[in-house]
């Protein structure tokens, strides 16, 4: 899709759901919008937002915003990011690479997904400075080798990701046609010849020049083919995981250390005491536990718990507002993820940097409109909860 398109007929991020429903394959579709069970915390993910809204001061000189935000040492452009998403690479060509660069041209942080189709070290290379989630296995060795990986490629933080103890309950996978591996059927061939955009520029493209796509990055070695019988099992199964290895990682990794997925303050608490450097409040975007706590709604008792570094923040970001309820909460930043697969499903980079782009604007005019000129000053004071 050209730029000039994209700016008539993508005006906010919701757009892009829309027009990938259509470019995409009903099983991969239906695998990025979808959650667990009855989609409960999905919804409630984005109507918690409307619970709180803004109180604005006014005469105050706007003509110059900054919305900037400093996360470990870094300064960043703006106070949102790009969360990581799973087989990126098949819903856009190339997408864990793409979705890193546009980080990187953007200065806003993107974290690479362990369920990923295109080696760490390849996109630590394109993108440098990209976070890269693990996702660990039942074995130590393979743990802490996958953690010597992502050092020796020259990744310095770390994001591993604690609320996936089981398989989650994911019907709606059934429903489309989706299994991971995929599993080939006539009902998948179907599929890919009947949306021949996305045949062509993605997957015909990936498998010409560069082979069938793996799972690269399960452990230290080359994962499992996308399709495949059976799924292997030990990297689906982290109910072993527990906070001594946690503290095991955080004396061997020396970087940047952040966990994804915590929900309490109790948590926050603990990951406080072993010296882990930030957090991020999350429930996998409603695709984990089907009515797990809204993140936005525990995001104050977390912070106040949670004190060595920045608390973050997932699940249900789509408009400028909601980044500035979740600053003025207490997160110093904020992650969106279907969006921006969406937008790169649509138009590539152009998509992922025009996705960019109105957030930024949003974000800027929101502040102007409640007479704020620096993201810094966002705080509880700027909120008024809805009953």
């Amino acid at each position: 899709m050209r730029n000039s398109r994209l700016r008539r007929n993508v005006l906010s991020l919701e757009d892009f759901d829309r027009l990938a429903e259509k470019r995409l394959p009903k099983p991969l579709y239906g695998y990025v919008a979808g959650a667990c069970e009855d989609n409960n915390s999905l919804r409630a993910n984005r109507e918690a937002f409307a619970r709180y809204e803004l109180r604005t001061r006014v005469l105050v000189d706007v003509s110059v915003r900054v919305q900037s935000c400093n996360l470990f040492g870094h300064t960043y452009s703006s106070p949102f990011g790009i969360a990581p998403m799973g087989l990126a690479s098949l819903t856009s060509y190339r997408g864990d690479v793409v979705l890193a660069d546009a980080g990187r041209r953007a200065n806003i942080p993107a974290i690479m997904s362990g369920w990923s189709l295109i080696p760490l070290e390849e996109v630590a290379a394109a993108a440098p400075g990209t976070w890269f989630q693990a996702y660990l296995s039942k074995s130590k060795s393979e743990m802490d080798a996958l953690i010597d990986r992502a050092e020796a490629a020259g990744l310095s933080t770390l994001v591993i990701t604690v609320d996936t103890p089981a398989q989650a309950n994911r019907e709606n996978n059934v429903r489309v046609g989706f299994s991971s591996p995929l599993r080939p059927s006539v009902k998948l061939a179907w599929q890919g010849i009947s949306h021949p955009r996305w045949l062509l520029n993605v997957f015909a493209r990936t498998l010409l020049c560069h082979g069938m796509p793996h799972f690269e990055n399960w452990h230290a070695e080359r994962g499992t083919p996308i399709f495949s019988k059976k799924l292997n099992v030990d990297i689906a199964q982290r109910g072993h995981l527990t906070w001594s290895h946690i503290a095991d990682i955080r004396r061997r990794w020396k970087g940047c250390l952040i966990l994804k997925g915590i929900l309490s303050p109790e948590d926050a608490e603990k990951a406080d005491h072993l010296g882990i450097d930030g957090i991020i409040v999350s429930n996998h975007g409603g695709r984990q536990l089907d009515g797990a706590v809204v993140p936005l709604r525990v995001l104050p008792a977390i912070a106040d718990k949670f004190k060595r570094g920045p608390v973050l923040l997932d699940s249900g970001i789509r408009r400028g507002t909601d980044v500035i309820k979740a600053l003025s909460l207490g997160a110093s930043c904020v992650f969106i993820g279907r969006p921006f697969n969406y937008a790169a499903a649509v138009a590539g980079s152009a998509g992922i940097d025009h996705a960019i782009d109105l957030m930024k604007q949003e974000i800027s005019r929101n502040m102007a409109m409640m007479g704020v000129t620096n993201a810094d000053q966002l705080d509880k004071s700027m909120i008024f909860t809805v009953d």
